[in-house]
């Protein structure tokens, strides 16, 4: 009788231990499976948003000393023409001195508007190319 007591303890050790490493062997793959569709991911899409926080700092950096170098180009040009005009010597003189400064000021703004958009168009696909998953403009 103490041998199939014994039997039927070591049985139910058995049993129990097989269902530990069944339940075990869950944990583990549930673990796995988690880590795999949910944590990898997650980190990824992290990683890809700082990248692109990174890039719209960059770029808009970029923009923001285009726009300074417009601006002061502008004002040059803008003083060049205004001390052209001061030593013209008649009234057609200062009036040919403003037509050629408005038009050049006209040819630059297209240019520089056109300069700014390009900048701006990089900047968007620059932003979200980490989050497409390329990560390279």
């Amino acid at each position: 009788m103490a041998e199939n007591v014994k039997a039927s303890i070591d049985k139910g050790a058995d049993t129990l231990k097989a269902a530990s490493d069944r339940m075990q062997q869950g944990a583990d793959t549930a673990q796995a499976n988690f880590r795999e569709h949910v944590a990898d991911p997650a980190q990824r899409a992290g990683e890809a948003m700082q990248e692109s926080g990174r890039k719209i700092a960059e770029t808009g950096s970029t923009i923001g000393a285009k726009m300074i170098d417009q601006a002061e180009q502008n004002a040059r040009e803008a003083f060049a023409a205004m001390r052209e005009a001061a030593s013209a010597k008649d009234l057609s003189d200062v009036m040919k001195i403003q037509s050629a400064f408005m038009q050049s000021q006209g040819q630059r703004s297209m240019s520089q508007a056109r300069e700014i958009g390009e900048l701006i168009m990089q900047f968007g696909r620059d932003a979200v190319a980490p989050l497409k998953g390329g990560g390279q403009s």
